[in-house]
């Protein structure tokens, strides 16, 4: 009894979410690094493992079976998919899990106002206005997370999709998200119009992210993230759940911070994003080109292979052709090669290469490429005019010199890889079709500049082959 009563003490339950918050905080600072991120899911892991249980601990918790069933669930779905995604689908299985999160708080802020207009009225304003955010914001994420998987999954189209009035019609549904909120707020009692505050948050969140750009998805995960973080934590604050308000605050906080470093690594700003969610244009292009033929200087593996193996200097600049292709392994082995001729080797590592930031980081770091040898762009650009090859695997808008050099480019002033200055560039492409964000690429058409066409993982194997045969 003295034991049972000790466990459903409020202070010791406090106790457990502090450790758990220190877990929370010391695996997010192990995730700064390759080196130690493994080690930093697994510190978190423990956390939420200590806040679960913290939480089953409080007395007012109960229906054990319902609780452990949906946990049976969540793992019989959860581990499997998490264990079988590939790193090219990274960026979908993030959106999806956002979108859960989000999901699941606004159904928790559905319930709870049930739960309280079943027990006489309105809840209290310092808890009806934290579930009323969650509410409205929760079911923005979900849906908008919903339709960010689409667009990355190719479900549905990358570019921007607009309907007629769509600036007016979104900001109509927001003005119908805080109009019914505030009716709430001020103390009419309707569950009719709670519905229709996650109704029509659903429908905004489904119009907000239709209108952005492919290019820009990579920033709205982000964004939506930070909300669904925001909308946990408004959620603790109705179910005063000290877990979930600072959990929910860390979720909010990065994904805010990350959303503005991506923002400013692709030259977008947050506002121009907003903007193109209300269709006020601002994104940039999803799909399409110039339709230019332009005449490109084509090679073969025996020639790559040649300027390799006799370079001084080497940078691999690596993109998400390679994360298709499942080819890092096969690029370290050829670095290995170069290296035991006497070749320096550096990966130029562009902060949103791939589809989201550090993608190119976990997949040289599962291939065993040393730390040091990762070199992020603002590292690596003052080299590139000492190097003598810069090999550009299945990277397109990153290396995009247009970004640097015309005025009128949708990603104009968006920082890039300056593998142009090198002396002699190769560039390894399945085909001549435009990056994420859907330009054409002056790279190419370089005087400097040589193509070798094909799956990157193959022409890395036939040069690695011809660079052995030498």
């Amino acid at each position: 009894m003295y034991t049972a009563s000790f466990l459903q003490d409020p202070d010791f339950i406090r106790s457990l979410y502090i450790v758990a918050f220190i877990f929370f905080i010391v695996g997010l600072h192990l995730l700064n690094h390759p080196r130690t991120a493994r080690r930093g899911n697994r510190v978190a892991a423990v956390g939420m493992a200590v806040a679960v249980i913290a939480t089953l601990l409080i007395e007012s918790v109960g229906d054990y079976g319902l609780i452990a069933l949906g946990v049976a669930i969540g793992t019989a779905v959860g581990i499997p998919a998490a264990r079988s995604v590939k790193m090219t689908a990274m960026p979908q299985m993030v959106a999806l899990f956002n979108g859960v999160g989000g999901g699941a708080v606004a159904l928790i802020s559905w319930v709870e106002y049930r739960e309280a207009l079943g027990s006489g009225g309105n809840p209290e304003l310092d808890a009806l206005i934290p579930i009323l955010f969650a509410a409205i914001i929760g079911s923005v994420s979900f849906w908008g997370s919903n339709i960010a998987f689409g667009k990355l999954q190719e479900i549905l189209p990358g570019r921007p999709i607009q309907l007629p009035g769509q600036q007016f019609i979104n900001i109509g549904l927001l003005a119908v998200c805080v109009g019914c909120a505030v009716a709430i707020a001020s103390g009419t009692e309707s569950e009719g119009l709670f519905i229709v505050i996650l109704v029509a948050a659903a429908i905004l969140g489904n119009m907000f992210v239709l209108p952005i750009g492919g290019a820009d998805m990579p920033v709205v995960i982000s964004l939506l993230n930070a909300f669904t973080g925001l909308s946990a934590a408004a959620a603790g604050l109705a179910l005063d759940n000290v877990a979930l308000i600072v959990a929910g605050m860390l979720v909010g906080a990065s994904g805010s911070i990350l959303t503005m470093l991506m923002a400013e690594a692709m030259n977008r700003s947050i506002l121009n994003i907003f903007k193109g969610g209300f269709g006020g244009g601002g994104t940039a292009p999803g799909a399409g080109g110039d339709g230019e033929e332009r005449p490109v200087r084509s090679t073969d593996p025996a020639d790559v292979a040649i300027q390799l193996a006799y370079a001084r200097r080497v940078v691999v600049a690596p993109g998400y052709g390679l994360a298709v292709a499942q080819a890092q392994h096969t690029v370290r082995e050829l670095a290995d090669a170069l290296e035991k001729r006497g070749v320096e080797v550096r990966y130029a590592i562009h902060p949103v290469a791939g589809r989201m930031p550090g993608h190119m980081n976990v997949l040289l770091a599962e291939a065993d490429v040393p730390y040091d040898h990762l070199k992020e762009m603002d590292e690596i650009n003052p080299e590139f005019p000492q190097t003598d090859v810069a090999l550009v695997i299945g990277a397109n808008d990153v290396t995009n010199p247009a970004a640097r050099d015309v005025a009128d480019s949708p990603i104009y002033g968006m920082p890039i890889l300056d593998v142009d200055k090198a002396a002699s560039v190769i560039v390894l492409k399945r085909s001549m079709n435009t990056g994420f964000a859907g330009i054409d690429n002056p790279l190419f058409y370089a005087d400097n500049t040589s193509l070798l066409f094909g799956d990157a993982k193959a022409s890395v194997q036939k040069v690695l082959k011809a660079v052995e045969d030498l």
